[in-house]
């Protein structure tokens, strides 16, 4: 009896050969840094693009993690203050997943292990660590790519409404021990805006069933 194989599906016409980069410009330069590209690109048509320019937010990558006790269906989300959510109507305290920015030469895991322990005093190792995906944020302007992992861990070692964070980073963070349900009802009920927590939770909600302990 044959078994069909999964085979790795291309569809996509161009890569990087088919961009020109003509010129990059740092426009501004602060905690993030902003470039100008000057460039062209293939057309389907088989022609080639006129020059033109775009500013890339150069955010730096991240890794987020999603702390999930199989044991107990019980997840851990974090409460902090986000700037970028002011000029919404809701709350710009956000209910998130551990998640944090590369130092130099960290392994996406490394940044995992780290922030769980700045963040939630979550104590983790490489083994409990599954990789999830990597996407890109808002690839229209920003270069940032998310690498999501979900991390098993004990939550009886969690202290809930404990407050952590790094005070040099400005960080004030409340942990939330929630079952897998009530985070998926706060979800559902729009209470969890952040791009990274929701494609977390979805992805959670299609494999819960099928996760083992390590």
């Amino acid at each position: 009896m044959q078994t069909k194989k999964n085979t790795l599906l291309n569809i996509q016409k161009y890569g990087h050969k088919d961009v020109s980069v003509h010129s990059l410009v740092t426009k501004y330069q602060g905690f993030f840094k902003i470039n100008e590209y000057e460039l062209q690109h293939q057309l389907y048509s088989g022609e080639v693009s006129e020059k033109f320019t775009r500013e890339v937010f150069e955010r730096g990558d991240a890794v987020v993690v999603v702390p999930y006790d199989v044991q107990k269906d019980k997840v851990l989300l974090i409460e902090q203050f986000r700037v970028g959510a002011l000029n919404g109507k809701d709350s710009p305290w956000l209910l998130e997943f551990i998640a944090g920015m590369f130092d130099e030469n960290e392994s996406p895991i490394e940044v995992a292990i780290r922030e769980a322990k700045e963040e939630a005093n979550i104590t983790l190792c490489a083994n409990d660590l599954v990789p999830i995906m990597q996407y890109l944020s808002s690839p229209g302007g920003i270069s940032e790519r998310i690498h999501l992992y979900l991390a098993h861990f004990d939550s009886s070692t969690v202290e809930n409404g404990a407050v952590y964070g790094l005070p040099e980073e400005n960080e004030d963070i409340i942990l939330h021990l929630v079952s897998r349900s009530q985070a998926l009802n706060l979800l559902a009920q729009g209470k969890i805006t952040n791009a990274a927590t929701i494609i977390g939770l979805q992805w959670l909600a299609m494999n819960y069933a099928s996760l083992t302990t390590k």
